[in-house]
């Protein structure tokens, strides 16, 4: 697995883009399963983004239906790491694409009759890793405030 920046590993789970790439399953998934599915991870509760369905953490966006016009129907726009989508564009076009709408949001559309629930659920478990990781303090930046406090005004 790649890493990211000095000792840092990815944050992103491996999706088996050969499961992502299998013919279309029997059971075609929509929202309902995405819910399913998302709710077994931690924090993760429903809500809505834009009008339309949505799975949110702590109040941050997991993955929702997209409201753009540009989504193709049937898709979901689900928060990852910008390097992670470059990553799951590259291996698996039919299943994961873009607009350019969405080309500037750290997500990637996904065709849902592409996918089977385990590479759904390994998709959400990217995500989750994604939208709950801390930032990590910057190297050489004190604790608490930088700089003097402003004058008070009397």
């Amino acid at each position: 697995m790649p890493e990211f920046g000095p000792g840092l590993p990815s944050q992103r789970k491996v999706v088996d883009l050969k499961e992502s790439c299998r013919p279309m399953p029997r059971t075609t998934i929509d929202f309902d399963a995405v819910r399913k599915i998302g709710l077994t991870l931690p924090g993760v509760e429903e809500s809505t983004a834009y009008g339309q369905p949505a799975l949110k953490i702590n109040g941050k966006l997991l993955a929702c239906l997209p409201a753009h016009r540009s989504a193709e129907p049937g898709s979901l726009a689900v928060r990852v790491d910008f390097a992670d989508r470059a990553e799951l564009l590259a291996e698996a076009p039919d299943v994961y694409y873009l607009t350019d709408h969405y080309v500037d949001y750290n997500a990637v559309l996904v065709r849902l009759a592409r996918v089977n629930p385990a590479v759904l659920r390994d998709l959400l478990g990217m995500a989750h890793k994604f939208v709950t990781r801390k930032a990590a303090p910057r190297a050489g930046a004190p604790a608490g405030r930088r700089g003097k406090r402003a004058p008070q005004r009397r």
